[in-house]
């Protein structure tokens, strides 16, 4: 996401571009935004680290409910990016596609561990990065700020 030009100043945009006028339009509008800034100040220093949300949920390839199969989708989106391309397909990340015969239900931690893993490591040493933009690297951190998951209750 540092690579093309374009999309590095994209990833800056919660800092820089965004209109802070009080009316929540954007994740980084939101006091739980606000607050993880004030708790983790040196993470929010740079505006290059990425804030990420995580959804899962599953659905039947086979488009029938008489097909005893489950497929789970886990995809990551950065929440750095405007509102007009958080959510946009290009930009959404698919990190895990588990499959088997039913939902992973209590066993999904087995499937998430090597995901979380890497998360862990994103936000306590980063990754060191290029950015287009500075033509130059730096040391990219990432937090998760929020999951979405659908499991039956």
């Amino acid at each position: 996401m540092f690579m093309p030009s374009k999309t590095t100043s994209l990833m800056t945009w919660h800092a820089k571009d965004r209109n802070d006028d009080g009316i929540l339009r954007h994740p980084a509008d939101s006091p739980a935004w606000k607050t993880f800034d004030t708790i983790h100040p040196e993470f929010s220093a740079d505006p290059r680290n990425v804030r990420l949300g995580l959804a899962s949920d599953g659905f039947n390839p086979f488009r029938t409910l008489s097909v005893n199969h489950s497929t789970w989708s886990v995809v990551l989106m950065a929440y750095n990016l405007p509102p007009w391309l958080c959510m946009n397909q290009s930009y959404i990340m698919l990190t895990l596609l588990i499959d088997g015969p039913r939902a992973p239900g209590n066993d999904i931690d087995v499937y998430l561990r090597p995901l979380i893993e890497e998360l862990k490591e994103l936000w306590n040493m980063g990754v060191s990065t290029y950015d287009s933009a500075s033509k130059q690297m730096f040391q990219m951190r990432a937090s998760l700020m929020w999951t979405v998951i659908d499991f039956l209750g």
